[in-house]
């Protein structure tokens, strides 16, 4: 495809996106922005969230893992379902009790305003910079893809980005989300769908005589119990996934916030369970791509890609789509696919950080009628160009920095599992001043055990488990600063 057709593709989605914020985003109240007036169809929310857990990182790596590790994420998605079924049973039924707007609201009536703090800033930061890293990484492939060809500075390509994702988000809010979410992941899976079907065609198979094809089974292993060390072992990635999902879904203001746009506890659960349901078989058929992916490769002599010498079975899928003549079809999906996969991501991002800024440390709820929309989209706006300025400080940074940072953010995650744990699993009382003492050392220890040397540790490698690791480490501070009183 040539720079102007992707332009014009580009121009169109947004066109789409834009005109679904028109229609949402009619009522421009604090109400519709922040809950949808709680009156989203659970449906749309569940089918929604889906394109909002994956992202443009995922959009390409997961079909590139079968390079390294075969179905061995699937163990991992596992674990998901059952993290989900936690947040359906036990952390829906309590924001809904509560009826809070953001859900760091529960810590204040549990702990005290400091914890309520830190569990709103550990959110605000990792989601950030999960963010910020996710917007990267894609405008950096857009920049390579189109933009740099017609000299557009990589500034200038952030900065159009997130100021088209600021003016459909800007009124609808959370209510527009929903929509767009639902646009995006339709995107995603009709992408995957037409590189599934293209290349069974090039290798003469349909779907079903691909999954039964001895080339196929030798590429999906799922199950890995042989080598504990290894980061493929079962009770790692199963363990990791469960407290990956109740952390990053049920403890995240970004994906709990469409939750709370339903209209009842009962809806928001048919939407987490269904949603669960759906995330195994997305994943399933992701990975399934990517085995197809490498069997398309070997048969017709297709290098894997690589970067500076380095094998990057990541960029396997954007090859194939772009470059070995498999029809626009699959070039045009692609690239809606993986513009969705990155909007669908930092469009919630923005509104989900704009409500935890306004009500967690704004108090926005408190503040007088008619000061709260004012206030709101002076957030939103500056929220817009925090994001964009880390953006592009990500750009200026070395590639190994930068992953760093984004490592970093899913440490961040481990204090909120430690204090939400720390709430509904005891009665203990804590001292509340002490609480982002507690985050803060928690997130220092867990990186210092997680980089000790191999002469101590032997060859084990640490993965999801960092996330448990982190919170347990909170639990049990916050144990020592806690006394039991009865609340």
């Amino acid at each position: 495809m040539s720079a102007s057709q992707i332009l014009l593709l580009i121009a169109a989605y947004f066109v789409v996106l834009i005109l679904i914020s028109y229609f949402t985003g009619k009522e421009d109240s604090n109400e519709a922005f922040f809950k949808a007036n709680k009156s989203a169809p659970w449906y749309l929310v569940a089918f929604g969230m889906i394109g909002a857990s994956l992202s443009g990182v995922t959009f390409i790596s997961v079909p590139g893992m079968i390079g390294g590790q075969e179905f061995a994420y699937m163990q991992g998605v596992f674990g998901f379902f059952v993290g989900y079924l936690f947040i359906l049973f036990i952390l829906l039924p309590l924001y809904y009790k509560l009826n809070v707007t953001s859900i760091y609201q529960y810590l204040e009536q549990r702990f005290g305003k400091v914890s309520y703090k830190t569990g709103a800033f550990f959110f605000l930061l990792s989601r950030v910079t999960g963010a910020s890293f996710r917007l990267y990484l894609v405008a950096l492939s857009m920049q390579y893809i189109v933009f740099e060809k017609i000299g557009v500075p990589f500034w200038l390509t952030v900065v159009t980005s997130i100021l088209l994702i600021w003016v459909y988000t800007n009124k609808g809010g959370i209510k527009t989300i929903i929509w767009t979410d639902t646009l995006q992941t339709l995107a995603m899976l009709t992408s995957v769908g037409v590189a599934i079907y293209l290349i069974n065609e090039k290798l003469d198979w349909s779907f079903i005589e691909a999954l039964q094809s001895e080339t196929f089974t030798r590429k999906s292993k799922i199950f890995f119990f042989d080598d504990p060390n290894s980061k493929t072992y079962f009770w790692k990635y199963f363990i990791g996934g469960i407290f990956i999902a109740i952390a990053m879904t049920g403890l995240d203001q970004d994906m709990m916030q469409k939750n709370l746009t339903c209209k009842n506890k009962k809806d928001a659960q048919k939407n987490m369970f269904t949603m669960a349901t759906l995330v195994v078989i997305v994943n399933f058929v992701f990975l399934s791509l990517g085995a197809l992916l490498f069997i398309y490769a070997d048969n017709f002599g297709l290098q894997i890609p690589s970067v500076d010498g380095r094998i990057r079975t990541d960029l396997l899928f954007p090859e194939i789509a772009m470059n070995q003549g498999l029809g626009n079809a699959l070039a045009i999906t692609f690239i809606i696919g993986l513009i969705a996969a990155a909007y669908s991501s930092a469009d919630s991002a923005l509104t989900s950080l704009t409500t935890s800024f306004s009500v967690d440390f704004l108090n926005i709820e408190k503040k007088p009628k008619e000061a709260q929309k004012p206030l709101r989209k002076k957030v939103h706006i500056g929220v817009s160009v925090l994001l964009t300025v880390v953006v592009i400080i990500f750009n200026s940074l070395e590639g190994s920095v930068v992953s760093n940072l984004f490592k970093f953010a899913t440490f961040t995650y481990g204090p909120l599992l430690g204090l939400f744990a720390f709430g509904i699993l005891t009665k203990n009382k804590i001292k509340d001043n002490y609480a982002w003492v507690v985050g803060l050392l928690s997130i220092i220890i867990t990186y210092l055990i997680t980089s000790l040397p191999e002469h101590i540790i032997g060859n084990y490698q640490f993965h999801w488990e960092i996330l448990p690791l982190n919170g347990l480490i909170t639990f049990l501070g916050l144990l020592l600063i806690s006394k039991k009183t009865a609340y």
